[in-house]
């Protein structure tokens, strides 16, 4: 098991509602209004924050795209970003 790891529980209310616990709520960085994703794996589910998922998910799909297209260095994005608000100042 890893070191930062703990176990918590929390009561299911009559609606299906639980009350996620303060320290687990610290570890995923969410408070107030934020939303969490439950992702079910088997009989397993692991509860995350969902904006954090939401962009882990984005990175994988985006991952390789700058090489695929050509963009190699930090130089060859800069010079595209250059080409892109030219072209746009045309407009």
């Amino acid at each position: 098991m890893l070191s930062n790891a703990f176990v918590d529980n929390a009561k299911v209310m009559a609606k299906g509602q639980i009350t996620i616990p303060k320290d687990v709520r610290d570890v995923l960085g969410v408070s107030n209004g934020d939303r969490v994703t439950f992702i079910v794996e088997g009989n397993t589910v692991r509860i995350v924050n969902s904006a954090v998922y939401a962009m882990q998910m984005l990175q994988q799909e985006i991952a390789g795209e700058a090489e695929r297209t050509g963009l190699t260095s930090e130089d060859d994005v800069i010079a595209l970003v250059k080409e892109l608000r030219n072209e746009n100042e045309k407009e």
